[in-house]
């Protein structure tokens, strides 16, 4: 059950998504920006352009797995990318993309991406 509060945090530049981290903390994609990390206390703690050195082009859609990587869906580069703990950035998907818009992934491992270009889902 969700609590009464609010909170606001800033910081943030044309906020798209958003996702809970598997560290208590969440996940905010920003519109032709970055992907912005927060902690449990709403403190902003980096980014994921800065932390991988990567440059994005319209990220969407977030997600966290079980692991606590960070998945992204890049509308503008079509393609979707996971973030690990620790290693460098990994094309998940990309292969007829046309404007991936959201990613889910379930605790058993399976990853959903909605492609609004084509107007499908796949996984």
């Amino acid at each position: 059950m969700l609590g009464p509060s609010t909170h606001s945090v800033s910081n943030l530049r044309g906020p798209r998504y958003v996702c809970l981290a598997r560290d208590g903390g969440f996940i905010v994609s920003e519109e032709c920006g970055d992907i912005k990390l927060f902690n449990s206390n709403h403190k902003l703690v980096g980014s994921l352009g800065c932390r991988y050195g990567h440059q994005f082009g319209n990220p969407a859609g977030v997600c966290a797995d079980v692991e606590g990587n960070i998945i992204v869906a890049d509308e503008q580069h079509r393609a979707v990318h996971l973030f690990p703990k620790s290693g460098s950035p990994i094309c998940l998907v990309s292969k007829g993309l046309r404007k991936p818009a959201g990613v889910a992934c379930s605790n058993s491992g399976l990853l959903l991406v909605a492609d609004s270009g084509d107007n499908y889902g796949v996984n």
